[in-house]
């Protein structure tokens, strides 16, 4: 396996389904997995590896696909993301040389949110964790989630914001009727680049990157956006009438970006401009995103041999500790 030039591919945002955990949903609240994609979602090795080895995968970190745990009920939460979160380790146990993981957290319960990431990485070795959109309607940079940000820094490992489909009352002001003909723009279309860019806003506004400075976020899709944006946020917050706060700075401090269901040149040039290619990790979003396309656009990328090494496997090793 690996590129042409010899460098080994670690994917960092690549999803499966636990049966057991997606049973508590119905059809509707699993939108984008539905169809032919739930058999790749639920197969964890024959497939899937097959598909790795034909594009030159070496390892993939599995992350549960949206909702994974964040829409469940608050007094069944950590029972059902324990037993998921284990059943994961198993998962990885059978292939160690492929798999690593995300462990996924019971946010309805923040009460057991910190102590299942330290299970989940002392315990199980997963990697970090991965947060999909709201908690019933709740942003992560809400207060009750800070525990989950503190052990985060002590344990030295990301947390993965990930986006989920937007609540229903955003749904009908802001996308109807139009996703009723384009139901993509829901999703990747637009609606979990908005979600997830203001989830990763908050972030910064709210205060939690400074009293835990060494915490690490991760972002998908080139960042939703964000890289394109930084210079006019961090302006227009610097303006009068706003609370004193360094944006550009906390964000190119605490924030890493992917490059998973984002395969653009410029976008990718933008984002090396700004936070350079020490804050870039190869990513697919497979199976939503299939492999060959990532592979094949970013061996066309015109970078230097030493930044392609770090973003396809240098920053995920460092990061990750792998």
């Amino acid at each position: 396996m690996a590129t042409s030039a010899g460098e080994q591919v670690i994917a960092i945002e690549e999803h499966y389904w636990d049966p057991e955990l997606i049973a508590h949903y119905s059809e509707a609240e699993l939108a984008g997995g539905a169809g032919k994609l739930r058999p790749k979602l639920e197969d964890l090795y024959d497939e899937r590896i097959a598909e790795m080895d034909a594009t030159g995968i070496d390892i993939q970190v599995l992350s549960h696909g949206a909702p994974s745990s964040q829409r469940l009920e608050a007094s069944e939460a950590a029972e059902i993301t324990r037993a998921a979160n284990d059943r994961l380790r198993d998962i990885v146990s059978e292939r160690p040389d492929r798999f690593e993981a995300f462990a996924n957290l019971p946010t309805p319960d923040p009460d057991a949110c910190a102590d299942e990431l330290e299970r989940c990485v002392n315990d199980l070795g997963m990697k970090g964790a991965m947060i999909h959109g709201l908690t019933h309607g709740v942003f992560f940079d809400d207060p009750k989630f800070w525990p989950v940000f503190e052990r985060a820094q002590a344990l030295d490992v990301p947390l993965y914001m990930h986006p989920a489909m937007p609540d229903r009352t955003v749904i009908d002001r802001y996308y109807a009727p139009y996703h009723e003909e384009f139901p993509a723009l829901l999703n990747a279309g637009w609606g979990f680049t908005v979600e997830t860019a203001t989830q990763c806003i908050r972030l910064v506004l709210s205060g939690v990157l400074d009293k835990y400075p060494d915490v690490k976020i991760l972002v998908g899709h080139l960042g939703e956006g964000l890289p394109f944006l930084l210079w006019r946020i961090d302006h227009a917050l610097s303006r009068p009438g706003n609370k004193p706060l360094q944006f550009r700075e906390v964000f190119s401090r605490n924030f890493y970006i992917t490059t998973s269901g984002n395969f653009s040149d410029p976008a990718l040039l933008c984002s090396l401009q700004e936070l350079g290619a020490d804050r870039i990790l190869f990513s697919v979003d497979w199976p939503f995103v299939p492999n060959a396309p990532a592979v094949e656009w970013f061996e066309r990328v015109h970078l230097n041999a030493e930044d392609k090494a770090k973003i396809l496997n240098g920053n995920a090793r460092r990061l990750l500790k792998l």
